[in-house]
């Protein structure tokens, strides 16, 4: 009979199983460690193994663990998993974080540098003639600063305001014999584009400013909106069932008296796969969202860069200016001809060269070596290059996640150790196959039970943000921005698909402009679109029908000395 009981036993621990008299001997000394180790009291701890009849998430095998373990081992479990989530997505909200602050302080540096720039130009170049008519410029850029902010702005009305208010300033200027009414000077304003008195430069900074603006704000806008999806998506409410599936992977062989067992890594890709199951639902829109912000980091580098669009600013308004002073004659000729012979202005003193500016010397570019350093501490280049290095690996990352987790050995034991893991049971291999991605590939998960036929809400409403800000970003690749695109349809925004191009949107354009991409992303050229028109009444224009003027009072040029134009005329070629 004693031999008989001795061959039991031998059997029994071969087949890896324990005799209950074996089972209910052992010591559980490693389990109370352990949980000791997490700070936890050992008070209700037993020291050898027990029946385990009372146990509700493990099996009710011999335990070192009382209920009231068992029900704080599953909070632990929750932690665990919360823990996980919050650590391996780190990288995702850092990443979106410090972009979004690093590309916004670059970018409000940039058109603090512009306004910065433009006044120092036209002080240096005009004098007191800039400072007294300031405001024009200054609202120029409280409106860029407003809409890149996310105001509710239109680039293009913006722009057309600009050079409305402007070519009532410089038509007065170049003509200073004579004196204008509100009513003439709509008259002006009104037909400027059909008079087109600086050129082609209004319709070139239009598109080169619009498209990069467009462009930094969407791109701004993204990255701010993964910061805050990547915060709401990895705040998890864990239901009882998945908390069961945890427990019973990570702690139950603690309960067994085997602590330092790992999880099967199959074991535990079936039980984060159910637990992760609404956040591996985004996957297809995630992926869409990561790909929408690499190609518009992709194109504030190329054709739609931000840092020269600010630069080019201060310089193509004097250039329009300029533009309007060489050919003032016949535009002048053509206003007469249509809005009718101003008054002649009353004989006034002619002022000293201190007053005009006469004595001022002329503007100066900054070298690359004197350009002020931006706030941010770098330049557009580095940047986005930066940006999209860590754009890359972000693609897949929720359906990728339950492996990240499982791949960790402090989670799962070694893909290569199947046959002595924890299975669920006990230790050997774990004979379940591995479920798909998905909430609807789980509805055969042998760990977990979960309800297909509930999605959580909260996951469904970030896939339809990630849905919008991707929508927006796209457009923005093309140069057109979605809150507006009905009212700047007709005026060339300066899409890639409906707008304009221009060599000459890179300074000093030519055989060292940086080359443009030639992949279906990035069309080399595109058809224009035709100019929005406006209406006209008959071939004379009604100086009755002008534009609502600016409540800002603004001061008129009117009373310039005429004296004054030989070295506006002369000055303004060395802005170039």
């Amino acid at each position: 009979m004693e031999n008989r009981l001795v061959w039991l036993c031998a059997v029994a621990v071969l087949s890896g199983t324990r005799s209950p008299a074996a089972a209910a001997g052992r010591s559980c000394s490693d389990t109370r460690q352990v949980y000791s180790e997490k700070g936890y009291s050992t008070n209700s701890a037993p020291v050898t193994q027990i029946s385990g009849e009372h146990l509700r998430l493990c099996p009710q095998d011999y335990t070192c663990c009382s209920s009231q373990m068992e029900e704080t081992l599953s909070f632990q479990s929750e932690k665990d998993f919360l823990k996980a989530i919050e650590d391996n997505s780190q990288f995702l909200l850092t990443t979106f974080t410090q972009r979004h602050r690093k590309f916004d302080d670059f970018f409000r540096e940039l058109i603090d540098l512009s306004e910065k720039s433009m006044n120092q130009m036209f002080t240096k170049t005009y004098g007191l003639l800039f400072t007294q008519n300031a405001h024009v410029f200054q609202e120029l850029f409280v409106e860029l600063r407003r809409y890149y902010s996310g105001g509710s702005v239109s680039l293009s009305e913006v722009l057309s305001d600009f050079w409305s208010r402007l070519v009532e300033r410089v038509f007065s200027l170049v003509n200073p014999q004579y004196q204008f009414s509100e009513d003439y000077l709509e008259c002006v304003s009104k037909h400027a584009e059909q008079l087109q008195p600086f050129g082609d430069v209004p319709r070139k900074l239009r598109v080169q400013v619009s498209r990069a603006f467009i462009a930094a704000r969407a791109l701004s806008q993204g990255l701010a909106t993964g910061r805050d999806i990547v915060n709401k998506a990895t705040k998890l409410t864990v239901d009882s069932e998945c908390v069961r599936g945890l427990m019973r992977q990570w702690y139950c062989p603690l309960c067994r008296g085997l602590p330092s067992l790992r999880p099967c890594h199959s074991l535990c890709l079936n039980v984060m796969k159910a637990c992760l199951a609404n956040q591996a639902d985004m996957d297809t829109e995630w992926n869409n969202f990561i790909d929408a912000l690499y190609m518009v980091s992709e194109k504030l580098e190329g054709p739609f860069n931000f840092e020269l669009a600010a630069d080019s600013i201060s310089v193509k308004v004097s250039e329009a200016i300029m533009h309007m002073q060489e050919n003032s004659v016949s535009i002048s000729s053509k206003v007469f001809q249509g809005c009718g012979n101003p008054r002649p202005a009353p004989a006034r003193s002619k002022r000293s060269p201190k007053e005009t500016g006469g004595n001022r010397r002329p503007f100066r570019t900054y070298s690359p070596e004197e350009k002020p350093t931006t706030a941010a501490g770098t330049n557009l280049d580095r940047l986005v290059t930066e940006l999209k290095e860590r754009l890359r690996p972000m693609r897949g990352f929720w359906v990728s996640l339950p492996h990240t987790i499982c791949n960790d050995e402090k989670m799962a034991a070694d893909v290569t150790n199947e046959d002595r893991c924890w299975n669920g049971q006990t230790r050997g291999r774990y004979l379940m196959s591995v479920t798909g991605d998905g909430l609807l590939s789980q509805i055969n998960n042998p760990e977990v039970e979960v309800d297909v036929t509930r999605p959580d809400m909260r996951i469904r409403q970030l896939i339809m943000e990630l849905r919008v800000v991707t929508n927006k970003l796209r457009h923005a690749y093309s140069g057109q921005d979605m809150d507006f695109m009905d009212s700047e349809e007709g005026s060339g925004s300066g899409g890639e698909d409906h707008g304009e191009r221009y060599s000459d949107d890179w300074p000093g354009y030519g055989p060292y402009s940086p080359p443009y991409s030639k992949s279906p992303r990035n069309p080399v050229s595109s058809p224009a679109k035709p100019p929005r028109s406006r209406d006209r009444n008959g071939s004379k224009w009604n100086r009755n029908n002008g534009r609502v003027r600016s409540t800002a009072s603004l001061h008129t040029l009117t009373l310039v000395p005429f004296a004054f134009l030989p070295f506006v005329i002369t000055a303004a070629p060395m802005w170039r």
